[in-house]
């Protein structure tokens, strides 16, 4: 079996009300109220709290000096915050980053403009509902390693031998731990299960679809981590909703998950092109629809709520993000997966994810082509400074 190796490349918050719209009750866990949750950019819907009493109007609010875990083998970059002149005459502190030796300052100029744009977005952080009991994020961080066994250029996952893939994603693992003790590490696998493909094949879908046993043997590596396992869907001519039913009897596993590229969807404005020629497109009609199916599994066999990574490095990979319908169920998470120089990537974040809020975020690492020109890999160290923080990290 050959493979097309594609590299996948890579607000208004009440528009993210509960409107899953079913009368089951989920039985809820307090996620969404900690200092943790809001850093991650998610916070559960609550009602506003009161005043507080009158002794304690007038006091200003207090100073959130948590600027995230730093690499104590960087150095540090800082410029001067404009001070809000309708709510102070006086300066506001430097808002400052830490980076690894040697990145340029464009760098670290990227990063602090990302952030000051995360501070001023409106729709940061997001509001809905509570996930229902045994949620993963953001208890936990995901560190995903990314790829299909059947090639050594889409990603980590099948470049080296499962043995040794899987102690480097132990290194990685513990790298994450390093920068970032206060959340949990939960290690995964990200597996392109339906792969886009340059020809029609028998069916004319431009997919090909990986078959029982290769899923169970990904599967089996993941267990031997603890980890999680994702089934990525490249569905090239083919729909999402052609390509979820069968990959549902895997999805009634607790441990597994799901990933949706838009790059290669080629519908709507692409109907008829070849995936790899131009970056496809995904609506909210598919997302809600994926959302509705994970929803209702969790539901009926009573299993802990599904995580569900959407890819997305352009606007119109992703259409009508506002109409995405938050579900207790589902733990949606926007993944930056675009390569290049890390202020590149700083502003694909801004760009593609901070400015269209949906619930989570996450953010891809490229092994090779982020530094196919010269750059250093982003650190944990780096990137846990991001506001909001990626829950969910990929490596490819």
């Amino acid at each position: 079996m050959s493979l097309l190796a594609f590299a996948a490349c890579g607000g208004d918050s009440q528009a993210h009300a509960d409107t899953s719209g079913d009368s089951v009750k989920v039985k809820t866990v307090s996620t969404g109220r900690s200092k943790r949750d809001s850093l991650a950019g998610y916070v559960v819907d609550t009602p506003p709290l009161p005043p507080p009493p009158p002794s304690q109007q007038g006091e200003g609010p207090k100073k959130d000096t948590d600027r995230g875990a730093k690499d104590s083998t960087t150095s540090t970059d800082s410029i001067p915050k404009k001070a809000d002149s309708v709510a102070s005459d006086t300066a506001a502190p430097p808002l400052s980053v830490t980076m690894a030796p040697g990145r340029p300052r464009k760098d670290s100029l990227a990063l602090i403009t990302t952030l000051r744009f995360a501070n001023k977005h409106p729709g940061w952080p997001v509001k809905g509902p509570a996930p229902a009991e045994g949620a993963i994020l953001p208890n936990k961080r995901i560190i995903a390693f990314y790829g299909n066994p059947l090639s050594k250029r889409m990603g980590i996952l099948g470049e080296i031998p499962p043995d040794q893939m899987l102690a480097k994603l132990d290194l990685v693992v513990k790298e994450w731990e390093a920068a970032d003790p206060e959340t949990p590490v939960q290690p995964a696998l990200h597996y392109i299960s339906v792969v886009a493909q340059a020809g029609p094949g028998r069916d004319g879908k431009y997919r090909l679809r990986m078959d029982s046993s290769a899923i169970e043997e990904v599967y089996g590596w993941a267990k031997r981590r603890n980890a999680l396992l994702f089934l990525d869907i490249q569905a090239g001519q083919s729909t999402v909703m052609d390509e979820l039913p069968r990959l549902m009897r895997f999805l009634e596993r607790p441990d597994v998950h799901l990933g949706i590229d838009p790059e290669f969807y080629m519908h709507y404005s692409r109907e008829g092109v070849m995936p790899g020629k131009k970056i496809g497109t995904l609506t909210a009609k598919e997302i809600n629809y994926v959302i509705a199916q994970l929803s209702k599994l969790v539901a009926e066999k009573n299993l802990p709520p599904k995580v569900l990574v959407i890819h997305r490095f352009t606007r119109p990979m992703v259409q009508g993000y506002k109409d995405i319908k938050l579900d207790p169920r589902v733990q949606i998470v926007l993944h930056m997966d675009g390569w290049g120089a890390p202020w590149l990537k700083f502003d694909s974040y801004k760009d593609y994810v901070i400015d269209e809020p949906v619930q989570f975020t996450g953010f891809k690492l490229f092994y090779k082509n982020d530094t196919k020109k010269g750059d250093k890999l982003l650190t944990a160290g780096e990137l846990v400074q991001l506001k909001p923080r990626p829950i969910y990290i990929q490596y490819q």
